[in-house]
């Protein structure tokens, strides 16, 4: 009995810890980006539309998602968390002394930003690409939701401390210039490097997919390709619609205390500030999340978030002043567990297909890169009250694939 590797399963807690490293690395690093944006228009005199770019930049670089997971099955879980973070660290590097070298020679210092940005991208995409799928394989496929959901939690953790320390270590008592831009952004680079380094000597488990899907004892014909599973499809574009609503309001933010008259002069510093709030929320929002997941079905609860969701943010346009402002961060709360449970239903009944298609999914990441510059142009042609009702367009579709779209194709379904 005691040979036989059915009753005795591996101990993933530290492969875990270090995948949950990654993602405080991707949250503080994904958003330090998007809370530059309200800085970067001030500093560049950019209209609505070219400060969201962005946001163009860095989640552009997501249509790699399907390359880099196919390179991902080529070197490993390890090999592309290595990649990711030595990209991510030049990136860095780049950008600090890249700008310096902008400014000395007097070039386009918003175009060397957003390049260098880009290429912190690429390898954050590597990262994510390795820590959705990795979290639901180290273990259970019954507690890979709440796996995804605790490792979303810290992510959160990290989402948080970055508006944080844009404004009280980037931004802290500088004038929005081309010059204050970089910013540490050296440091930042060194210590992605280090983390790089460490990792190279640290031995991590190799998963095989299809192996751990015979040993559950669960009997699952694969199909031939990723490509033809339905429901991983509309997982990608219910990710692109998560998109247009996680960054819509931290996005949308500067531009609603833009109109507000007492904060029309300094909105930029005062949306970056409040920005804590919402990636505050998010962050509680997970840490109940993944304590809820315990006792009620996915997507029900993703259902509930959803509706209460577009509930805040219908206040938010409705309610005046600083009243509405409340009501649009506390979306966060909600917008906390819908990318872990949304990637949960994309990579449904996979097996060896799991790293392709968390290439497939990442990929409806660019809907950051298409949809805020989209947002900004309304803002500039209407106001930010026309461009907040989209969000309910993005809602709505995802509530159609929580309950019906990842169903389809799906054994007993």
């Amino acid at each position: 009995m005691e040979n036989n590797p059915t009753t005795q399963r591996p101990n993933y807690t530290f492969a875990l810890i270090v995948v949950f490293i990654v993602c405080f690395l991707i949250g503080f690093i994904t958003t330090m980006n998007n809370s530059m944006i309200s800085f970067c228009t001030k500093a560049f005199d950019l209209s609505a539309q070219q400060g969201q770019y962005v946001n163009t930049a860095f989640y552009g670089a997501y249509l790699l998602s399907i390359p880099f997971a196919m390179l991902m099955n080529k070197i490993g879980y390890k090999g592309t968390l290595i990649l990711g973070l030595t990209v991510a660290g030049v990136g860095f590097v780049i950008n600090s002394f890249g700008i310096q070298s902008a400014i000395a020679a007097q070039a386009n210092v918003y175009t060397v930003f957003l390049l260098s940005m880009c290429l912190v991208a690429c390898g954050v995409v590597m990262l994510q690409n390795v820590a959705n799928p990795y979290v639901m394989v180290l273990g259970s496929p019954e507690k890979g939701a709440f796996r995804m959901t605790l490792s979303q939690a810290l992510n959160s953790v990290a989402t948080t401390l970055a508006p944080l320390f844009i404004t009280y270590v980037i931004i802290k008592d500088q004038a929005p210039t081309p010059d204050a831009v970089p910013g540490p952004f050296l440091g930042l680079g060194v210590f992605t490097l280090i983390i790089c380094l460490i990792l190279v000597f640290l031995k991590l488990p190799r998963i095989d997919e299809a192996k751990q899907a015979a040993e559950s004892g669960v009997q699952q014909q694969y199909k031939s390709s990723v490509f033809k599973y339905t429901h991983v499809w509309l997982g990608a574009l219910a990710i692109f619609m998560y998109m247009g609503v996680e960054i819509g309001v931290p996005s949308m933010l500067p531009y609603k205390f833009k109109s507000m008259p007492e904060y029309a002069d300094n909105y930029a510093s005062v949306a970056t500030s409040f920005l804590a709030f919402y990636w505050g929320g998010m962050m509680v929002g997970r840490f109940l999340g993944a304590a809820i997941l315990a006792k009620f079905e996915p997507r029900k609860l993703l259902s509930a978030c959803l509706l209460l969701g577009a509930a805040c943010i219908a206040l938010s346009i409705v309610l005046p002043g600083m009243t509405g402002i409340y009501a649009m961060l506390a979306a966060g709360l909600f917008h906390s567990v819908m990318w872990p449970l949304i990637f949960n239903l994309g990579l449904q009944e996979l097996g060896p297909h799991t790293k392709t298609a968390t290439g497939v999914i990442n990929t409806g990441v660019i809907g950051a890169a298409l949809l805020m510059p989209l947002l900004g142009i309304i803002v500039d042609a209407t106001g930010v009250v026309i461009a907040t009702f989209c969000l309910f367009i993005f809602y709505a579709y995802i509530i159609w694939f929580c309950n019906w779209g990842s169903k389809i194709g799906l054994s007993g379904k």
